[in-house]
Order: C-alpha cells, then sequence, then structure tokens
C-alpha cells in the first residue's frame, strides 16, 4: 500500500516541487487535473519512491496572494500567509501609491500587513514621517530598523514568530539585506531541499519558505515586487482603504463609485478631513489603473 501523508510546500525545483513533511523533503510531481501549487500551500501527497511523491490534492487556503500573468488573468504566487511586511526606505523615495496597491489586495484577501521602514540611518523627511503616522493610525503597525546597522531587527523577528509571512517593497530599499538579516546562517539560505532531495541539480525558481530561527517561516520571493490589482473590483478596491470602510454604507448610492457621485459620503469624509486627501488621490489613481472590465 502506498504512504499517503500531508505536508507544505516549501519550494519549487525546476519543474518539480519540494514538499516538506515529517522533518523530511519529498520532490513532487503533481495530479494535472490540479491547479497551481505554490509556495505555503498544505498538500495531501503519496510517496512514490525514496524522498520522491506524488501530490494528490491541495488543502483549503486561509489566503492566497496573486500577481498577474502574462496574456491577462492572475496566477497564486504564495499561499496560507499571515502577514505582509511591506519594506519601505527614504532612498529610493517611498512609493506610497505601490503601499497602498498592497493594503488593497491584503485587505481583500485576509492577510495582514505590516509597514517596515529600513534605513533609519539614513535622514526622514518630514512629509515621510507624516505619511507614516497616517497609516499607524489606521491601525498598521510600523517597525522602523537599519537592516545595515542591525536596529530594530529584533522587533522585527519577534513580530514574525508563529506567522508565516513574506517581505515585499519596491526596488532598492534592501529586502535582501533584511532577509539576510533574518537568516543570518548561511546554511538557512542555501537549498538544503536539493540537499535532502539529493537533487543538486535542480535551482530554485520562485518562492521559497524558509524556517526563521526564532520561530515562524519567512516565505522569500526574489524579484517579486509587483502585485498589480491581482482582479479587485473597483469595490473590492474601495473596500481595500480601511478608512473608507466605515462610510461605505452611507453614499446615497449603493453602486457609488465615490468619485462624483452625488451625496458620497466617502468623498464628505474627505472634504471634512475624515479621509487623508493624499490616500483618496491615490485611490482614484489606482482606480484609474484598473483594467474597464473590473469596473462596475
Amino acid at each position: 500500500m502506498s504512504l499517503r501523508l500531508q505536508g507544505q510546500v516549501v519550494s519549487h525545483l525546476g519543474k518539480s516541487i519540494a514538499v516538506e513533511a515529517e522533518g523530511r523533503h519529498y520532490l513532487c510531481q503533481t495530479l494535472r487535473k490540479l491547479e497551481t501549487v505554490v509556495v505555503g500551500d498544505h498538500v495531501e501527497f503519496t510517496v512514490v519512491g525514496p524522498e520522491q511523491g506524488r501530490i494528490d490534492a491541495i488543502r483549503p487556503r486561509r489566503s492566497v496572494l496573486e500577481r498577474p500573468q502574462r496574456g491577462g488573468g492572475d496566477r497564486p504566487v504564495a499561499a496560507n500567509l499571515d502577514r505582509l511586511f511591506v519594506v519601505l526606505a527614504c532612498e529610493p523615495v517611498s512609493d506610497f501609491l505601490l503601499l497602498d496597491q498592497y493594503l488593497a489586495i491584503c485587505e481583500n484577501n485576509n492577510i495582514d500587513v505590516a509597514l517596515v521602514l529600513n534605513k533609519i540611518d539614513l535622514p526622514i523627511p518630514a512629509d515621510v514621517e507624516t505619511e507614516l503616522a497616517c497609516y499607524q493610525s489606521l491601525g498598521y503597525e510600523l517597525y522602523k530598523i537599519s537592516a545595515k546597522q542591525g536596529a530594530g531587527i529584533d522587533s522585527l523577528k519577534q513580530a514574525m514568530q508563529d506567522t508565516v509571512a513574506m517581505l515585499v517593497g519596491q526596488s532598492g530599499v534592501g529586502k535582501s539585506s533584511l532577509s539576510n538579516a533574518l537568516l543570518p546562517d548561511v546554511s538557512l539560505r542555501t537549498n538544503s531541499v536539493s540537499e535532502t532531495t539529493r537533487h543538486g541539480r535542480h535551482t530554485t525558481t520562485a518562492a521559497t519558505l524558509y524556517h526563521l530561527p526564532g520561530g515562524g517561516d519567512l516565505i522569500d520571493s526574489p524579484g517579486v515586487a509587483v502585485f498589480g490589482l491581482a482582479g479587485l473590483s473597483e469595490s473590492q478596491l474601495a473596500w481595500g482603504f480601511r478608512e473608507f470602510q466605515p462610510f461605505i454604507g452611507h453614499c446615497r448610492f449603493n453602486d457609488c463609485r465615490h468619485v462624483n457621485d452625488k451625496d458620497c459620503a466617502v468623498k464628505q469624509a474627505v472634504d471634512h478631513q475624515h479621509i487623508s486627501l493624499e490616500r483618496y488621490r491615490r485611490y482614484l489613481k489606482l482606480r484609474d489603473k484598473m483594467p474597464v472590465g473590473n469596473r462596475r
């Protein structure tokens, strides 16, 4: 009788998938009928040979992060994430439009978000401090660190305990340096999966899940910086702005676009400074970026 196990996907190795189960790694293929299997997925698989298996089923996901793919549509990048840590810096100039895009996606996908301001060894402009204070007032936690100097890393490690986390952010903000600080042991960052499965010719082509020394897991996905709007509808985009939520139900029309609609409670809240004008303007920019088919 074939041995059937449950495990967690920790990496893609070429066309194969590395699954961790009971302290061991298995190099697996998938049944063709299955949807895309991604890092973080909990799966059921059948052992078909020494350290080899066949993935038979994907267990229900509590969350999934997607990104646009060529030719249209979206594809999953990582599953069962608890928290996304969006890394910002003063150099390069902080891209708050990209940050709002991440927040809107996560608000609609059951993923918590925290902000990380890296490079605090450099001067922090007053306008950046003002923007960050706005996000903190909305309930988003902020961690100020210097990956270069090691400042604030311990508090970030503590925040990642007992969670499946992922770092994202624009190019140049120091995500790689931060990953190295969180995973200081070189052996943790080498492709131990390949060594375990004795398939060293395989190389990691997508995200990889690492176990943090102090507890928790970090999904490292090099090159993944922009997720687009991941198929959000116009109403979901508005819901993704946390401060809009108390007002959305009070608009005169159920299909209010929160632009120039009559008796729009969101727009009135902006006029009365209950909603940040800058955040509202970024909402309009993101709305303009949406495919026409995603609008009501």
